[in-house]
């Protein structure tokens, strides 16, 4: 059996593509039940492929939004400096196109598609310890299980992660994010069909907007620089006068947009630097666990789903887990370094529109190290 710790996008993707290739599988999850939490997510078609692969690309699609073109503006006069075409642009391009949806909808559908019994829920990591036939995980709620090997997709803060390869705190990167949703019949002349980013005065600041949930709403992203606010959270409530005010000096569309926002989530953004080694004998890292994200290349969810495509493959090719494990990294920490070090320079597609080489992607056909 493989131990998957976190049942977030890449635990829960990991653990498809592992049954898929018949590894019995068992995930563990901390918290007690699942909620709707988070707003939305961009799926770019490196993503999209690998949902696909895992055969849920028709459900994913379904209150899914494709936005017809990615679009950079500038802050102040509006002037678009890219213009990426997306829909069935990057059906031909790229093999898939850009979705964006609740992320709620995606972890809906990656849930359903594992047995009955696969997930185990209120199951938080305390212990883990291995040796050559196995590794033992202990909870908090005092139970034990035993595992072939342990995937921890646990997060950015990451209990695995700290147990194998040592405590190291994610480090505030700065900056805070604001999350809000308006009903799209409110945003008259906006050009909500794309995806648009507004590239701010600082490195720090932009605002993206995007179109989700079937189209019936507009979902807004916010970053700024913020030292004093430093509670990381889905849920914590924010003042959309604060919100409002600070994109003041924004061009008129999307002051337009923001005032139409009658609430908003507010949550300070955490990184930390890229890993050596992501795998030590039968116990591996994925998705935010090791390679946690700034979000401004909308990679963070693509990056764990990846990971998960390229891990199975792995585990399908050898015959030993360790060395699954240790092959996986070979093939996945260079990219993934690679993203999470531009990701955090904030610069990905302001100008051009090489994208390429992240859309391009194909983590089911992509050479094993």
């Amino acid at each position: 059996m493989v131990a998957v710790v976190g049942a977030g996008i890449g635990g829960l993707a990991a653990a498809i593509a592992l049954t898929r290739i018949g590894r019995d599988v068992a995930v563990y999850e901390q918290a007690p039940h699942f909620q709707r939490v988070g707003t939305a997510i961009n799926l770019t078609p490196n993503a999209v492929k690998v949902v696909d692969g895992l055969g849920l690309g028709a459900h994913a699609r379904v209150r899914a939004c494709r936005p017809t073109h990615r679009v950079s503006r500038t802050w102040d006069t509006g002037a678009e400096t890219s213009r990426l075409e997306m829909s069935q642009a990057a059906e031909r391009r790229y093999g898939a196109p850009q979705l964006t949806m609740h992320r709620a909808d995606l972890l809906a559908a990656l849930e359903a598609a594992l047995p009955q019994g696969t997930i185990h829920l209120g199951k938080r990591l305390v212990g883990l310890t291995q040796d050559e036939d196995g590794v033992a995980l202990t909870f908090a709620d005092g139970t034990h299980a035993r595992a072939a090997a342990v995937i921890g997709a646990d997060g950015i803060h990451s209990s695995v992660r700290e147990l194998v390869f040592g405590a190291e705190a994610p480090r505030f990167a700065g900056m805070v994010g604001y999350r809000s949703l308006v009903p799209a019949r409110r945003i008259g002349r906006y050009d909500g069909d794309a995806f648009i980013k507004w590239w701010g005065p600082t490195q720090q600041s932009m605002l993206i907007t995007f179109l989700i949930n079937g189209g019936e709403d507009l979902y807004i992203f916010a970053t700024r620089a913020e030292e004093s606010w430093r509670q990381e959270s889905w849920s914590s409530e924010g003042d959309v006068r604060e919100l409002r005010a600070a994109y003041a000096g924004f061009h008129r569309e999307a002051r337009d947009v923001l005032e139409e926002c009658r609430d908003v989530l507010k949550t300070a953004l955490y990184e930390r630097d890229p890993l050596e080694h992501w795998a030590k004998g039968r116990v591996c890292l994925l998705g935010d666990a090791c390679h946690p994200m700034m979000p401004f290349m909308a990679q963070g969810a693509a990056m764990g789903l990846e990971d998960a495509a390229i891990l199975a493959r792995c585990i399908e090719a050898e015959s030993s887990l360790a060395g699954a494990l240790g092959r996986y990294e070979t093939t996945r920490l260079g990219r993934a370094s690679t993203i999470q070090l531009v990701s955090r320079e904030n610069d990905f597609l302001r100008t051009g529109i090489d994208a390429d080489w992240v859309y391009g992607y194909d983590a089911w056909r992509a050479a094993l190290g």
